[in-house]
């Protein structure tokens, strides 16, 4: 399935969860936890009531119960924390290698459009852009107007217009044009 011109992972995509799940239970050190106060705290709570288990007197089924609700409630944000950081590590790869993998038409000194693999252009070149293609590289619209699908950057499922001169005619390099033709000085030379 596609979703905005890229292919949509399935919400428990196995690339992803299995390394999230052995992530969850790396990030129980205390160093790490330490930068969630909250959870921090909640990961004291469940070593507590787990070290209470073994010297407490009477009935053990409360203080099981409770400490089984706070490690699953660490270990659950844990997951949740490295299921986003690995879905964001998937999402930038796959914006990598569009970006690799993409041409521009760019303006030769004769005035003539050429071909040209993305990574070839450099701060200052100029290059065309119509609907339905990729943007080469990071730059600045000098002339046209254009619907700008940005969603692989953003996560925005709405297109932005995107138009020559004023605040709004930068453009991201492995974002797609839906409308129109745009005109784009690259504007940085890596990125």
């Amino acid at each position: 399935m596609y979703l905005n011109g890229y292919k949509a992972r399935p919400l428990f995509d196995p690339a992803i969860v299995k390394p999230a799940i052995i992530e969850s239970f790396k990030k129980l050190n205390p160093a790490h936890m330490w930068k969630n106060p909250v959870m921090f705290v909640t990961e004291a709570g469940a070593a507590v009531t787990t070290v209470d288990l073994f010297f407490a007197s009477g009935s053990h089924g409360f203080v099981l119960q409770i400490s089984l609700w706070l490690w699953f409630t660490v270990l659950f944000a844990n997951f949740a924390e490295a299921m986003a950081e690995g879905r964001g590590k998937a999402q930038a790869d796959t914006l990598r290698k569009s970006r690799t993998k993409s041409v521009a038409r760019k303006f030769m000194p004769d005035g003539s459009l050429q071909t040209v693999p993305a990574e070839s252009l450099r701060k200052g070149d100029l290059f065309i852009v119509e609907a339905n293609e990729l943007i080469a590289a990071d730059g600045e619209i000098i002339e046209g107007a254009a619907s700008v699908n940005e969603s692989a950057i953003t996560g925005e499922s709405a297109p932005v217009i995107r138009e020559a001169g004023g605040d709004r005619s930068a453009v991201t390099g492995g974002t797609t044009v839906l409308s129109d033709q745009i005109k784009v000085r690259r504007h940085r030379e890596s990125g």
